[in-house]
């Protein structure tokens, strides 16, 4: 199993392909996934060390995401991604940590790929 695996959960197919893409110009093994079920297994095949979790999709939010990956006592490092103003990703980083999760850090759509090469690279663990 690679060392860098990246489980990302975004309702929106174009973020999806181009994290994808920059992840894995990062030696990150990537599983996306717009469906919260099929994250939920994702979670538990890949064992991820990242988590990119959009905020805003149409059948679980972020906010019942960081809920359920605490339930799972998750130990990868998550990050938010969402289009939302910055105060209520910064609400959402705090409920991550308020529920023990390791909370990395937020990412502004649109994501800027020199902005995402450089958190992915600070996340990576050494091969």
């Amino acid at each position: 199993m690679p060392a860098n695996r990246l489980l990302l959960i975004d309702d929106d197919p174009a973020i999806g392909e181009f994290v994808r893409k920059v992840a894995e110009g990062e030696n990150y093994e990537v599983a996306a996934t717009a469906d919260p079920k099929a994250f939920q297994a994702a979670l538990e095949a890949l064992d991820p060390t990242v988590i990119m979790l959009d905020l805003a999709m149409p059948s679980m939010d972020g906010v019942e995401m960081i809920r359920f990956l605490a339930e799972k006592k998750c130990q990868a490092q998550i990050l938010i991604i969402s289009g939302f103003d910055s105060k209520m990703m910064a609400a959402a980083h705090r409920l991550g940590d308020a529920h023990g999760l390791q909370m990395a850090g937020v990412v502004q759509k649109p994501v800027r790929v020199a902005e995402l090469r450089r958190l992915l690279g600070s996340l990576a663990v050494p091969e």
